[in-house]
């Protein structure tokens, strides 16, 4: 039986935000030069905020109040909603790989939602897939794990996983946010949606399994998801020296500007 090759990257120290933004895209750029499959597990160095890249950063976020609480602020190269990325960790699917996961924002949302279920269910967890997606999440300004929406997963009616893709043509990057404890009221201080905390219908892996669950335990767990998931081998990869300043580059450029933040401005090459 043959076996897909994936490059695996797991980074057990925490990065900042517009350095792990920086790293997913240029790992999506790299696919228009040699077609891989990237999976990548990361986490953030501080509580970090991040707005889809199409959102109206006064409308969803209270910049302020981030400052106010020591919280970062980036964009995503992906579409969705605001999204407060702390005490987690975050995935990262890159490919361009279509008899994997079809040419489709559905089939391979699907095939990725699959595996994540798969990782939760090896850490003891009972997952299933959203229903259909409440009306009021999708013309709202209310924050990505406020609801889940269709086809997202959610353990005991709470929403568990946050997703979001961007693709071109056949290539795709889908990243997503999984909690692996609460943010303490930290998401209701700094966002602009403003309903009792109880209107939030998020969970927590260690909230999930009533105990602790660190990075490492949970990161092992969704990488079994994802090599049972298909015939998967994860060959460890690591960012070459010129891979580290092509990222540098573009985090400084983009992810760490201002005019990129605030005003969904695309540097000039």
């Amino acid at each position: 039986m043959s076996h897909r090759a994936w490059r695996l990257i797991v980074e057990p120290a925490p990065t900042g935000g517009d350095w792990n933004m920086a790293v997913d895209e240029y790992l999506f750029r790299n696919l228009a030069m040699a077609p891989a499959t990237y999976l990548r597990f990361y986490q953030w160095d501080r509580p970090t905020a991040s707005l889809g890249c199409g959102q109206d950063s006064a409308r969803v976020v209270d910049a302020e109040a981030c400052r106010a609480n020591g919280v970062g602020l980036v964009r995503r190269p992906t579409g969705g909603k605001l999204v407060l990325h702390y005490r987690e960790a975050t995935y990262a699917v890159v490919s361009s790989d279509v008899e994997t996961f079809t040419a489709t924002l559905g089939g391979s949302y699907a095939w990725i939602a699959r595996a994540l279920m798969r990782g939760l269910e090896i850490l003891g967890a009972r997952p299933v897939l959203a229903g259909e997606t409440p009306r009021e999440y999708v013309r709202g300004t209310m924050p990505c794990f406020s609801r889940p929406a269709q086809n997202e997963i959610e353990v005991a009616g709470r929403k568990i996983i946050g997703s979001a893709q961007k693709r071109i043509g056949d290539a795709f990057l889908q990243h997503g946010s999984i909690p692996l404890a609460g943010d303490d009221g930290l998401l209701s201080r700094i966002s602009t949606w403003k309903e009792e905390r109880a209107g939030i219908r998020m969970t927590s892996i260690s909230e999930a399994l009533a105990r602790p669950v660190p990075f490492a335990e949970a990161t092992e767990a969704f990488l079994r998801g994802f090599a049972g998931q298909g015939d998967i081998r994860l060959e460890p990869f690591v960012l070459s020296a010129s891979d580290r300043a092509a990222v540098e580059e573009l985090r400084f450029k983009k992810y760490a500007s201002d005019d990129w933040t605030f005003g969904k401005k695309e540097p000039q090459a």
